[in-house]
């Protein structure tokens, strides 16, 4: 039985690519409707993140001109999660389930035919999207990711190894996101955090067509801290084991001075407590700055401010 799927694609400056993108899915995904593994009100729904080039209206021209596209424009710019988020929560009660993928298409389209086998025949709820290697990526790219992906698994978070945002979602598995309500976002470590049936189909990751990379290594990073701050306490409970450890070897250098100077033999140590002052000193500060990260996540969580909100929505029905 055909499944009407929905594919959500966040876009952010990406003018030089959206042509080229919207000509490619739309020719897979009518392949897939003749094929007859999807319905043929499925829909290509690009959700715009507060671009700040010609992004939207290349997406109302493509709206206009095929009814397979639609488009979901947001009021401001609120980051890749948030927009991908946007457009899933916008689309879950419209369709069977939602492939999610980038405007780029380094991720490989020819596997989608694999997401709904397993979506369909293996009732799969989650089917995640897998590099294969990272032999098209530069070496320092290469070595952080996997550094990154050892630091969150060693940080006890679910993430599923060389994952991205490239993924099948049902509508149940959906419903269970729209559950989650924390502002900081990391979809790809909550994603695993619902518990349904998942599987998983392994691709190449191709070269960017055009454009420019929207993850520079600010970014890139900014990302990896919310991803770990979002997932674990296990920093901060480091913290603390790291405190009581430097409390602990303090003791040995306490005792040594309390017999010297019982022994009266005490000698003006000032490069040594130089020394002491500034690390401890250094140390103090990080710690403060990691309770400090958690403490302005509460702060961001309370507020209870929208993750997204939508300025317009162009829905293709027939």
């Amino acid at each position: 039985m055909s499944k009407k799927i929905y594919f959500v694609i966040p876009c952010y400056n990406e003018s030089e690519v959206l042509y080229e993108t919207s000509k490619r899915l739309n020719i897979k995904v009518t392949s897939l409707i003749d094929k007859g593994l999807i319905t043929e009100e499925s829909r290509i729904v690009f959700v715009d993140d507060g671009s700040k080039d010609n992004t939207w209206g290349i997406i109302r021209e493509l709206t206009k001109s095929n009814c397979l596209f639609s488009g979901i424009k947001l009021s401001r710019n609120r980051g890749h999660q948030n927009a991908l988020l946007a457009g899933l929560m916008t689309v879950k009660d419209l369709c069977d389930a939602v492939i999610s993928l980038d405007a780029d298409l380094q991720d490989d389209i020819d596997i989608i035919d694999q997401f709904i086998e397993k979506f369909v025949n293996e009732s799969c709820d989650v089917v995640y999207g897998v590099r294969n290697d990272r032999t098209t990526d530069t070496r320092f790219k290469r070595y952080t990711a996997q550094l990154f992906y050892k630091m969150m698994e060693f940080l006890g978070a679910d993430i599923v190894y060389n994952h991205a945002d490239y993924r099948l979602m049902s509508r149940r598995a959906l419903e269970a996101l729209s559950t989650y309500k924390e502002v900081n976002l990391f979809l790809r470590g909550i994603v695993p955090l619902i518990g349904y049936k998942s599987d998983i189909v392994y691709y190449e990751r191709h070269e960017r067509f055009a454009g420019e990379s929207k993850y520079p290594l600010k970014k890139m990073l900014a990302f990896a801290l919310e991803g770990v701050t979002s997932l674990s306490v296990k920093p901060l409970r480091m913290v603390t084991l790291f405190g009581g450890i430097i409390f602990f070897i303090s003791l040995f250098p306490l005792v040594y001075s309390l017999i010297q100077w019982m022994r009266g033999s005490v000698v003006q140590g000032w490069t040594t407590l130089i020394l002491s002052i500034w690390t401890l000193g250094g140390i103090q500060i990080l710690c403060i700055g990691v309770v400090g990260e958690y403490i302005g996540k509460i702060y961001l969580e309370t507020k209870e401010r929208p993750k997204f909100i939508i300025d317009e929505f162009i829905h293709n029905k027939n």
